[in-house]
Protein backbone atom coordinates (compact mmCIF):
# COMPACT_ATOMS: atom_id res chain seq x y z
CA UNK A 1 0.00 0.00 0.00
CA UNK A 2 2.54 2.61 1.22
CA UNK A 3 5.29 1.43 -2.36
CA UNK A 4 2.16 2.11 -4.67
CA UNK A 5 1.36 5.46 -2.84
CA UNK A 6 4.99 6.54 -3.22
CA UNK A 7 4.84 5.68 -7.23
CA UNK A 8 1.36 7.14 -7.40
CA UNK A 9 1.45 9.60 -10.50
CA UNK A 10 -2.08 10.64 -10.61
CA UNK A 11 -4.41 12.65 -8.55
CA UNK A 12 -3.40 16.13 -6.98
CA UNK A 13 -1.13 15.25 -4.57
CA UNK A 14 1.21 12.97 -6.44
CA UNK A 15 4.68 11.24 -5.00
CA UNK A 16 7.20 13.29 -6.24
CA UNK A 17 5.05 16.44 -4.36
CA UNK A 18 5.25 14.95 -1.15
CA UNK A 19 9.44 16.06 -1.49
CA UNK A 20 8.28 18.86 -0.74
CA UNK A 21 7.73 19.90 2.90
CA UNK A 22 4.94 22.31 2.84
CA UNK A 23 2.80 19.87 0.68
CA UNK A 24 3.85 16.78 3.20
CA UNK A 25 2.56 19.42 5.40
CA UNK A 26 -0.82 20.27 3.81
CA UNK A 27 -1.33 17.06 2.73
CA UNK A 28 -1.25 15.40 6.24
CA UNK A 29 -3.73 18.36 7.64
CA UNK A 30 -5.94 17.27 4.49
CA UNK A 31 -6.04 13.77 5.47
CA UNK A 32 -6.51 14.69 9.15
CA UNK A 33 -9.44 16.75 8.17
CA UNK A 34 -10.64 14.10 6.26
CA UNK A 35 -10.29 11.39 8.71
CA UNK A 36 -11.94 13.93 11.42
CA UNK A 37 -15.13 14.70 8.63
CA UNK A 38 -15.28 10.49 8.56
CA UNK A 39 -15.41 10.22 12.53
CA UNK A 40 -18.36 12.75 12.66
CA UNK A 41 -20.29 11.38 10.27
CA UNK A 42 -20.30 7.16 11.12
CA UNK A 43 -20.28 8.07 14.76
CA UNK A 44 -23.61 8.49 15.20
CA UNK A 45 -24.38 5.09 13.77
CA UNK A 46 -21.54 3.36 15.70
CA UNK A 47 -23.18 4.76 18.91
CA UNK A 48 -26.69 3.44 18.33
CA UNK A 49 -25.51 -0.16 17.35
CA UNK A 50 -23.51 -0.28 20.11
CA UNK A 51 -26.31 1.06 22.58
CA UNK A 52 -28.63 -1.67 21.15
CA UNK A 53 -26.45 -4.47 23.07
CA UNK A 54 -27.31 -2.59 26.44
CA UNK A 55 -29.91 -3.69 28.42
CA UNK A 56 -32.09 -1.12 30.22
CA UNK A 57 -30.64 -0.20 33.45
CA UNK A 58 -26.96 -0.14 31.74
CA UNK A 59 -27.99 2.43 28.92
CA UNK A 60 -29.66 4.92 32.02
CA UNK A 61 -27.53 4.63 34.73
CA UNK A 62 -23.65 4.23 32.57
CA UNK A 63 -23.70 6.55 30.26
CA UNK A 64 -20.40 4.97 28.13
CA UNK A 65 -20.07 4.57 24.74
CA UNK A 66 -18.77 0.65 25.15
CA UNK A 67 -21.48 -1.63 26.68
CA UNK A 68 -20.46 -4.62 29.00
CA UNK A 69 -21.33 -7.80 26.88
CA UNK A 70 -22.46 -8.20 23.24
CA UNK A 71 -25.66 -10.84 22.78
CA UNK A 72 -26.76 -10.52 19.69
CA UNK A 73 -29.88 -12.42 21.52
CA UNK A 74 -31.54 -8.38 22.60
CA UNK A 75 -31.82 -7.69 19.26
CA UNK A 76 -33.63 -11.16 18.39
CA UNK A 77 -35.76 -10.20 20.90
CA UNK A 78 -36.88 -6.54 20.28
CA UNK A 79 -37.09 -7.96 16.75
CA UNK A 80 -40.07 -10.62 17.71
CA UNK A 81 -41.43 -8.02 20.51
CA UNK A 82 -42.09 -5.41 17.71
CA UNK A 83 -42.98 -7.41 15.43
CA UNK A 84 -40.41 -5.77 13.07
CA UNK A 85 -40.92 -8.27 10.34
CA UNK A 86 -44.00 -6.74 9.36
CA UNK A 87 -42.98 -3.45 8.73
CA UNK A 88 -39.79 -4.49 6.39
CA UNK A 89 -42.19 -5.99 4.44
CA UNK A 90 -44.21 -3.32 3.76
CA UNK A 91 -40.98 -1.22 3.25
CA UNK A 92 -40.04 -3.74 0.78
CA UNK A 93 -43.57 -3.54 -1.33
CA UNK A 94 -43.01 0.29 -1.49
CA UNK A 95 -39.63 0.02 -2.79
CA UNK A 96 -40.06 -2.29 -5.35
CA UNK A 97 -43.78 -0.26 -6.31
CA UNK A 98 -41.52 2.51 -6.75
CA UNK A 99 -38.42 0.91 -8.35
CA UNK A 100 -40.70 0.39 -11.56
CA UNK A 101 -42.56 3.58 -11.97
CA UNK A 102 -39.18 5.36 -11.00
CA UNK A 103 -37.16 3.36 -13.86
CA UNK A 104 -39.79 3.60 -16.00
CA UNK A 105 -41.83 6.70 -15.68
CA UNK A 106 -38.74 8.92 -15.45
CA UNK A 107 -37.03 7.28 -18.16
CA UNK A 108 -39.88 7.57 -20.31
CA UNK A 109 -40.04 10.83 -19.93
CA UNK A 110 -35.73 11.33 -19.79
CA UNK A 111 -35.95 9.62 -23.39
CA UNK A 112 -38.52 11.36 -24.76
CA UNK A 113 -36.88 14.94 -24.11
CA UNK A 114 -33.84 13.50 -25.27
CA UNK A 115 -34.82 11.67 -28.61
CA UNK A 116 -37.83 12.20 -29.92
CA UNK A 117 -38.14 16.03 -28.40
CA UNK A 118 -41.99 16.90 -29.54
CA UNK A 119 -43.21 20.52 -30.13
CA UNK A 120 -42.60 22.12 -26.52
CA UNK A 121 -39.80 19.82 -25.06
CA UNK A 122 -37.93 22.99 -24.08
CA UNK A 123 -40.55 24.43 -21.99
CA UNK A 124 -40.88 21.08 -20.16
CA UNK A 125 -37.22 20.40 -19.96
CA UNK A 126 -37.44 24.01 -18.43
CA UNK A 127 -40.22 23.26 -15.74
CA UNK A 128 -38.55 19.88 -15.13
CA UNK A 129 -35.26 22.08 -14.01
CA UNK A 130 -37.31 24.76 -12.22
CA UNK A 131 -39.81 22.20 -10.47
CA UNK A 132 -35.86 21.42 -8.68
CA UNK A 133 -36.19 24.68 -6.85
CA UNK A 134 -39.34 24.33 -4.84
CA UNK A 135 -39.41 22.85 -1.77
CA UNK A 136 -41.03 19.34 -1.68
CA UNK A 137 -43.05 19.57 1.45
CA UNK A 138 -44.25 22.60 -0.18
CA UNK A 139 -46.60 20.07 -2.26
CA UNK A 140 -47.58 17.30 0.29
CA UNK A 141 -50.84 19.55 1.18
CA UNK A 142 -52.29 19.57 -2.74
CA UNK A 143 -51.08 15.94 -3.11
CA UNK A 144 -52.71 14.23 -0.14
CA UNK A 145 -56.31 16.51 -1.12
CA UNK A 146 -56.12 15.01 -4.79
CA UNK A 147 -55.34 11.55 -2.97
CA UNK A 148 -58.00 11.67 -0.50
CA UNK A 149 -60.25 12.55 -3.48
CA UNK A 150 -59.53 9.56 -5.66
CA UNK A 151 -59.93 7.45 -3.05
CA UNK A 152 -56.11 6.02 -2.54
CA UNK A 153 -55.57 6.29 1.15
CA UNK A 154 -53.98 3.66 2.88
CA UNK A 155 -52.58 2.69 -0.63
CA UNK A 156 -49.23 2.05 -1.88
CA UNK A 157 -50.14 2.80 -5.12
CA UNK A 158 -49.54 6.95 -4.53
CA UNK A 159 -46.07 6.30 -3.09
CA UNK A 160 -45.57 4.46 -6.24
CA UNK A 161 -46.45 7.25 -8.61
CA UNK A 162 -44.75 9.69 -6.47
CA UNK A 163 -41.50 7.83 -7.25
CA UNK A 164 -42.43 7.89 -10.88
CA UNK A 165 -43.00 11.68 -11.06
CA UNK A 166 -39.11 12.96 -10.08
CA UNK A 167 -37.99 15.48 -12.11
CA UNK A 168 -34.91 15.07 -10.44
CA UNK A 169 -34.53 11.30 -11.78
CA UNK A 170 -35.71 12.61 -15.29
CA UNK A 171 -33.33 14.92 -15.64
CA UNK A 172 -30.50 12.35 -14.93
CA UNK A 173 -32.58 10.23 -17.56
CA UNK A 174 -31.75 12.75 -20.05
CA UNK A 175 -28.95 13.67 -19.75
CA UNK A 176 -27.34 10.33 -19.99
CA UNK A 177 -29.82 9.62 -23.22
CA UNK A 178 -28.49 12.42 -24.85
CA UNK A 179 -24.41 10.97 -24.26
CA UNK A 180 -26.19 7.74 -26.58
CA UNK A 181 -25.21 8.37 -30.50
CA UNK A 182 -28.68 9.56 -32.48
CA UNK A 183 -27.36 7.44 -35.43
CA UNK A 184 -28.62 4.31 -32.98
CA UNK A 185 -32.11 5.84 -32.93
CA UNK A 186 -32.32 6.75 -36.74
CA UNK A 187 -31.16 3.54 -37.29
CA UNK A 188 -33.80 1.94 -35.61
CA UNK A 189 -36.16 3.95 -36.75
CA UNK A 190 -35.28 3.23 -40.84
CA UNK A 191 -35.78 -0.58 -39.85
CA UNK A 192 -39.02 0.49 -38.84
CA UNK A 193 -39.40 0.23 -34.90
CA UNK A 194 -41.54 1.90 -32.87
CA UNK A 195 -40.43 4.61 -30.39
CA UNK A 196 -41.71 2.19 -27.93
CA UNK A 197 -39.19 -0.65 -29.22
CA UNK A 198 -36.36 1.07 -29.30
CA UNK A 199 -36.89 2.11 -25.75
CA UNK A 200 -37.62 -1.25 -24.15
CA UNK A 201 -35.18 -3.32 -26.91
CA UNK A 202 -32.31 -0.77 -27.39
CA UNK A 203 -32.10 2.38 -25.03
CA UNK A 204 -33.02 0.49 -21.93
CA UNK A 205 -30.57 -2.56 -21.99
CA UNK A 206 -27.97 0.49 -22.70
CA UNK A 207 -29.13 1.87 -19.40
CA UNK A 208 -27.57 0.05 -17.19
CA UNK A 209 -25.35 2.41 -15.41
CA UNK A 210 -28.20 5.25 -15.38
CA UNK A 211 -31.01 2.53 -14.13
CA UNK A 212 -28.73 1.37 -11.47
CA UNK A 213 -28.07 4.59 -10.13
CA UNK A 214 -32.07 5.53 -9.98
CA UNK A 215 -32.48 1.99 -8.46
CA UNK A 216 -30.49 2.81 -5.62
CA UNK A 217 -31.70 6.65 -5.18
CA UNK A 218 -35.35 5.29 -5.19
CA UNK A 219 -34.64 2.44 -2.48
CA UNK A 220 -33.03 5.02 -0.30
CA UNK A 221 -36.11 7.28 -1.02
CA UNK A 222 -38.61 5.03 -0.57
CA UNK A 223 -37.12 3.42 2.83
CA UNK A 224 -36.22 6.64 4.30
CA UNK A 225 -39.49 8.50 3.20
CA UNK A 226 -41.78 9.70 6.63
CA UNK A 227 -44.06 12.08 5.78
CA UNK A 228 -46.03 10.51 2.93
CA UNK A 229 -45.91 7.33 4.14
CA UNK A 230 -47.47 8.70 7.22
CA UNK A 231 -50.09 10.61 5.91
CA UNK A 232 -51.75 7.96 3.84
CA UNK A 233 -50.54 4.41 5.97
CA UNK A 234 -50.62 5.54 9.68
CA UNK A 235 -53.01 3.13 11.50
CA UNK A 236 -53.82 0.68 8.65
CA UNK A 237 -51.28 -1.93 9.06
CA UNK A 238 -49.24 -1.19 6.25
CA UNK A 239 -46.70 1.36 8.08
CA UNK A 240 -43.32 0.84 6.75
CA UNK A 241 -40.05 0.75 9.27
CA UNK A 242 -39.67 5.16 9.53
CA UNK A 243 -43.71 5.54 9.91
CA UNK A 244 -43.57 2.46 12.81
CA UNK A 245 -40.56 4.33 14.09
CA UNK A 246 -42.61 7.13 15.25
CA UNK A 247 -45.30 5.20 16.29
CA UNK A 248 -43.12 3.83 18.79
CA UNK A 249 -43.18 6.91 21.14
CA UNK A 250 -46.35 5.98 22.30
CA UNK A 251 -45.63 2.62 22.11
CA UNK A 252 -44.65 0.77 25.80
CA UNK A 253 -40.92 -0.24 24.02
CA UNK A 254 -38.08 1.15 26.25
CA UNK A 255 -35.60 3.80 25.27
CA UNK A 256 -33.43 0.24 24.54
CA UNK A 257 -35.67 -0.91 22.17
CA UNK A 258 -36.40 1.55 20.23
CA UNK A 259 -32.99 2.01 19.86
CA UNK A 260 -32.57 -1.35 18.56
CA UNK A 261 -35.25 -0.92 16.08
CA UNK A 262 -33.32 2.68 14.77
CA UNK A 263 -30.07 0.05 14.42
CA UNK A 264 -32.92 -2.42 12.31
CA UNK A 265 -33.91 0.65 10.25
CA UNK A 266 -30.34 2.11 9.24
CA UNK A 267 -29.18 -1.66 8.38
CA UNK A 268 -30.53 -1.94 4.90
CA UNK A 269 -29.38 1.88 3.50
CA UNK A 270 -25.48 0.81 5.19
CA UNK A 271 -25.44 -2.37 3.15
CA UNK A 272 -26.79 -0.51 0.00
CA UNK A 273 -24.03 1.68 -0.08
CA UNK A 274 -21.68 -0.28 0.90
CA UNK A 275 -22.29 -2.49 -2.12
CA UNK A 276 -23.40 -0.15 -5.23
CA UNK A 277 -21.17 2.87 -4.47
CA UNK A 278 -19.02 2.56 -7.42
CA UNK A 279 -22.26 2.13 -9.52
CA UNK A 280 -23.41 5.34 -7.95
CA UNK A 281 -20.49 7.58 -8.88
CA UNK A 282 -19.98 5.72 -12.04
CA UNK A 283 -23.67 6.12 -13.43
CA UNK A 284 -24.03 10.02 -12.47
CA UNK A 285 -20.70 10.92 -14.38
CA UNK A 286 -21.88 8.73 -17.36
CA UNK A 287 -24.69 11.08 -16.59
CA UNK A 288 -23.83 14.41 -16.59
CA UNK A 289 -21.37 14.12 -19.14
CA UNK A 290 -22.05 13.67 -22.94
CA UNK A 291 -20.18 11.47 -24.94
Amino acid sequence: MKKSFLKKDYGIIRSFDLKNKTVKFLYFILLSGALLAVFIAIFPIIWTILSGFKDLKEFVNEPKIFPKSYHIGKFIETWKILNFGKFYINSFIVILGSIFFAVISNGLLGYTLSKIRPKGYKLINFLLLWSLMIPTTTSIVPLFINIVKIGLQGSFIPLWLSAGANAFFAILYKNFFDSIPQSIIEAARIDGCTEWSIFFKIVFPLSFPINTVITIFTITNAWSDFLLPYLLLNNTGKETVMVRLFQFRNSVATDVDIIRAVTFSIIPPIILFAFFQRYMMEGITKGGIKG
